[in-house]
């Protein structure tokens, strides 16, 4: 198996055209399914607190409610339209081009079709098709394209939901170690088990520190998975560029939003997708970024 993907990589590596194609498609097809993965996991998991509470009730009420027994997955049931609830055929289906044809409509009902559906798929393309083109044909590139796919459902799910589900963050600790124990990341299996604690301990510390002061909690437990991630992607000499880099982020776009919106500044806003733009631009360009910044500096 490991000499059968060697063979695809030698193949990508001689024809760039043929790569890039490749990898264009692919992200497509795998943004039309992260858009079912951005609206049904947060669906999955409420489904699973209901039906913990259901059965806690059941336990003190002594009742034998059931939980619902339709089957609710990332792979069932079929997509439908959700107003009319007409199931979606395969070639209305096709990533951007099933949009453009429709004219962003339900082919049964005409119900108005999010534009942020394609917009995801396309944003998927474009974004794998950067790591492609500024990392080649390596196992390095395919695994920050996996990273990249999964960043995207995190911050969608993030802005709309407030949250950075397990389901996702923690497999990305543990695909960025393995990662490192065979050789794909630019660090040690030892940088990357002290970059993943640093990650998750600086946010926690922060966390704690700012709740003790003010009573309040600044952030999630998800944010400090997140960061656990990109520290043991490429150790925890770059945690600080990517804390400082996200609270730029954050801080430029959270006021531009606030103000467009007419919101409170003390209206919560996710830093999820500040922290993943952050990481996702080390994991390209960190190097760039620190040299320039202290080259800035006179070192």
């Amino acid at each position: 198996m490991h000499e059968f993907f060697l063979d695809i990589i030698t193949v990508m590596q001689s024809h760039l055209w043929f790569y890039l194609l490749t990898i264009g498609l692919v992200s497509l097809c795998v943004g039309s399914f992260l858009n079912v993965v951005i609206y049904r996991i947060p669906k999955m998991m409420q489904r699973e607190w209901q039906a913990e509470c259901r059965i806690l009730l059941a336990e003190e009420l002594k009742t034998a409610e059931k939980s619902p027994s339709e089957v609710f997955n990332l792979i069932k049931p079929n997509s439908t339209c959700p107003k009319c609830k007409t199931a979606i055929k395969p070639w209305q289906n096709i990533p951007v081009i099933s949009w453009l044809l429709l004219k962003g409509k339900c082919a049964s009902c005409e119900n108005p079709i999010s534009v942020r559906y394609p917009i995801i798929e396309m944003l998927t393309a474009l974004l794998s098709l950067v790591v492609a083109i500024n990392l080649g044909a390596s196992n390095l590139a395919l695994l920050y394209i996996v990273i990249t796919w999964v960043l995207i459902a995190l911050t969608f799910i993030d802005i709309d939901h407030m949250l950075l589900p397990d389901q996702l963050t923690l497999p990305l600790v543990w695909l960025a170690l393995i990662a490192s124990v065979f050789g794909i990341t630019t660090v040690t299996p030892e940088e990357a088990i002290i970059g993943a604690a640093c990650g998750y301990l600086s946010l926690w510390s922060v966390f704690w520190l700012f709740k003790l002061v003010t009573g309040k909690e600044g952030m999630g437990f998800g944010d400090f998975k997140l960061l656990a991630v990109f520290g043991a992607l490429l150790g925890w000499q770059s945690l600080l560029t990517i804390i400082l880099l996200s609270s730029v982020v954050g801080a430029v776009i959270g006021i531009i939003l606030l103000s467009i919106q007419g919101k409170d500044k003390a209206t919560p806003i996710p830093f999820g997708p500040y922290l993943a733009i952050a990481g996702w631009v080390t994991l390209l360009w960190g190097e760039h970024i620190q040299h320039y910044y202290f080259n800035t500096l006179g070192y």
